[in-house]
């Protein structure tokens, strides 16, 4: 996979911007099959950023329901980056 199929689009949350903004850490959502290896490679190549650690999750789809018929949300994998400090991703187009 090339690192623009790994990272799917970045989580834009409160807690997301808290974590930020305190820890230097950003959350991707991306590819079911990609690993922390292939993260940390891909987020280095595409924002041009040191990373120190990747931690990733499986979130499960959630049931819903509309009218009489139930069905399921999709399952996506999420994955939170710490960078180096003093290195930082602009996400919102600012600079």
């Amino acid at each position: 996979m090339i690192p623009q199929e790994i990272i799917i689009r970045p989580i834009l949350t409160e807690k997301s911007t808290e974590l930020e903004a305190v820890n230097n850490q950003y959350t991707f959502e991306v590819h079911r099959a990609a690993n922390k290896i292939e993260i940390r490679k891909a987020v280095e190549m595409v924002f041009g950023v040191r990373v120190d650690k990747v931690r990733t999750m499986v979130m499960r789809g959630n049931l819903r329901r509309v009218g009489r018929f139930t069905g399921k949300t999709r399952q996506w994998k999420k994955a939170v980056v710490t960078l180096h400090s003093g290195d930082a991703i602009d996400l919102y187009g600012e600079d």
